[in-house]
């Protein structure tokens, strides 16, 4: 690293500018945001009417050139970025150096295409990024498969066993989402039991539905005909689209495909309010939730590689 490296957040009046002048990305480096179905490769403030906030947009210059770029998102009324949305360089040195120096910290998730270890350049540009970000100390947590549901695809069917109710109390939802988690492939929610125990990953699940700007009364838990709990879904919307929020089957009722049933109902409900999408995830390792997505006609249209802050 040289002295004429410059680390710093931007303002507003230059922040569109400065943060698209990056040269020398060639169209095998275009990963992350650009990805996104249509492009979102044209970054806004939200003053500009986009999604980014200048103070969580950070670049490294070097001779007054734009060579490493990070901009952190987060939801209108957070005190502090969910996600490191953008992470790209022409200088790996100066991007490490960013990364380590932004007192940002936020999970890194890159968006890649299907398959995307298949493809040479894909595979060298999205190695890069990890790499550079690894160096500065994030560290890899999953990858997920990403989908996109839209009436194109059909509407799953129902299998009809299940019962499904709304639920008004948080205790109730709370309780619930620690029996799921008793028992789970989740790896966001293992690394909270880690840290925290089974309460911590169930309340985390809780204050993100609680997080997101959809009606609570859409929440509901499912039941066998005769009264037995089987499990909860959660269709939402973030701040950006609708979403399949939550799937969970308590660990007793697990082995009888349950989570395509609740699936289904959580589809449906969504698509009941006119939705043009919805999107999806699960991680690539949970393999009986993946196989409900498929049967339900959820289409991957992106992998996402996660990796969690120092």
């Amino acid at each position: 690293m040289t002295d004429d490296l410059v680390i710093r957040a931007l303002a507003e009046g230059e922040a569109r500018q400065l943060f698209t002048t990056m040269p020398g990305l060639s169209d095998a480096a275009l990963l992350g945001r650009p990805l996104l179905d249509p492009p979102l490769d044209v970054y806004e403030t939200v003053a500009a009417g986009g999604e980014y906030r200048p103070e969580w947009t950070w670049v490294a210059l070097r001779g007054g050139t734009v060579v490493a770029r990070a901009a952190f998102w987060g939801g209108p009324g957070d005190e502090k970025p969910v996600a490191l949305d953008w992470f790209d360089y022409t200088d790996r040195a100066a991007a490490v150096e960013l990364l380590r120096t932004t007192p940002l910290r936020a999970e890194y998730e890159l968006i890649l295409p299907p398959g995307w270890r298949e493809h040479p350049a894909v595979r060298a540009g999205a190695g890069a990024r990890v790499d550079a970000a690894a160096e500065a100390g994030y560290r890899p947590l999953v990858e997920r498969f990403r989908y996109l549901w839209t009436p194109a695809n059909g509407l799953p069917e129902r299998p009809g066993r299940l019962v499904f109710r709304p639920e008004p109390d948080d205790d109730v939802i709370l309780d619930v989402l620690r029996r799921v988690h008793g028992a789970t492939l989740d790896s966001h929610a293992r690394r909270a039991i880690e840290h925290g125990g089974v309460e911590l990953a169930a309340q985390e699940e809780l204050d993100f539905f609680r997080w997101c700007p959809s009606p609570r009364e859409w929440w509901q838990l499912a039941w066998t005909p005769e009264g037995e709990p089987v499990g909860i879904h959660v269709p939402a919307r973030n701040h950006t689209k609708p979403i399949i929020g939550f799937i969970g089957v308590l660990p007793e009722h697990r082995g009888h495909g349950y989570g395509y049933d609740l699936l289904a109902e959580c589809t449906r409900v969504l698509a009941a309010e006119g939705v043009p999408e919805i999107a999806a995830s699960t991680d690539l390792q949970n393999a009986p939730m993946a196989a409900a997505f498929a049967r339900a006609g959820y289409p991957v249209t992106q992998h996402r590689y996660c990796m969690t802050p120092p």
